[in-house]
């Protein structure tokens, strides 16, 4: 389990192709790896890995050949800079929201734009993720919870402040870049615990089974 809030940004070293799947080496940069153990889970760009070597400034991880298909990894390269976020600790400050490390879907930077000092990310997701997104809720994008500002059926809005652009990789996004997408784990378990005609949750289902105050 993880909260969403990046603790450094690394880098890849190493993409050795193994029977089919990968290994990948990231350099660690700032990330504390003093209480990092072999099986320990780490999530790289919010896909939840397993620590299977270890140095004093990297890590290494297998890839299954699901996680390539299923998430950006399969598309990483040397060089190329990656979010990463150890393993939620009890007693740890919950900073952003659960965060699975279990990816749901890719999505495409669809365009951004400048308002004040943040930029506002336009977002084009799977359609049929849009019933798990809804406006001020959270959603985790390469690893990072960000609160959704607008949503239509395919596509929502995010505002990124300042802080969050410089110390993740999200200033590097533009216009085409595909990001993993991760939904809030309690809308994703509401449409299996609530039955619902529709293809959306709405505010009066959620009225009327005690989720929200009318």
């Amino acid at each position: 389990m993880f909260t969403g809030i990046i603790a450094a940004v690394g880098k890849i070293g190493a993409v050795i192709s193994r029977g089919g799947d990968m290994r990948i080496k990231v350099a660690t940069d700032k990330l504390d790896l003093t209480d990092i153990n072999l099986g320990d889970s780490i999530a790289i760009n919010g896909v939840c890995l397993t620590v299977v070597e270890k140095s004093t400034s990297s890590l290494s991880f297998d890839v299954s050949r699901e996680s390539l298909g299923r998430t950006s990894l399969g598309s990483v390269a040397v060089g190329s800079r990656v979010n990463l976020e150890k393993a939620l600790a009890v007693g740890d400050r919950l900073g952003g929201h659960f965060v699975s490390g279990h990816v749901d879907g890719l999505g495409k930077i669809l365009s951004l734009s400048t308002v004040a000092r943040s930029v506002i990310f336009k977002i084009e997701m799977p359609a049929d993720l849009g019933r798990f997104v809804a406006e001020k809720g959270s959603i985790c994008i390469d690893g990072v919870s960000l609160t959704v500002n607008k949503v239509e059926k395919n596509w929502f809005e995010v505002n990124v402040i300042p802080h969050t652009l410089q110390e993740t990789i999200i200033d590097s996004y533009q216009a085409g870049t595909v990001i993993n997408l991760e939904v809030d784990l309690i809308a994703r378990y509401l449409e299996r615990l609530i039955p619902i005609e529709t293809s959306a949750l709405t505010k009066e289902t959620l009225m009327q089974n005690g989720f929200i105050n009318p």
